[in-house]
């Protein structure tokens, strides 16, 4: 799966969970809240969101396996799809440091 199947995947499942509150808009390969936009969020606060889904998402998948350890009647389609999010939410978030280090180095080795 490469960098854009997996944006698109956390896209679509952020959309999904999403329906409930706001609906996100599309930009680019990131679904960004229309709320952010309109407020002119930095590009900390974005990261900084992101990783808080990410944390909830693990921790979700967490709960559900635990829960499902001790046959608290979860069914197993649920605890699958909490462990696939969880695991695209984590190599998404690894992807986008890795390319966040590599825009770094670049611009730092840049000739002045």
């Amino acid at each position: 799966m490469n960098e854009i199947e997996a944006a698109q995947a956390v896209g679509a499942t952020q959309a999904a969970e999403a329906n409930a509150t706001a609906q996100p808009t599309l930009t680019g390969p990131v679904a960004v809240p229309e709320t952010a936009q309109v407020q002119g969020a930095s590009f900390a606060d974005l990261i900084g969101e992101s990783l808080e889904t990410l944390e909830s998402r693990i921790d979700r998948a967490n709960t559900m396996v635990q829960r499902f350890a001790v046959d608290e009647s979860v069914p197993i389609h649920q605890v699958t799809m909490a462990l696939g999010r969880a695991r695209l939410s984590v190599e998404l978030a690894t992807q986008m440091r890795t390319q966040i280090v590599e825009s770094y180095r670049q611009v730092m080795n840049m000739q002045i």
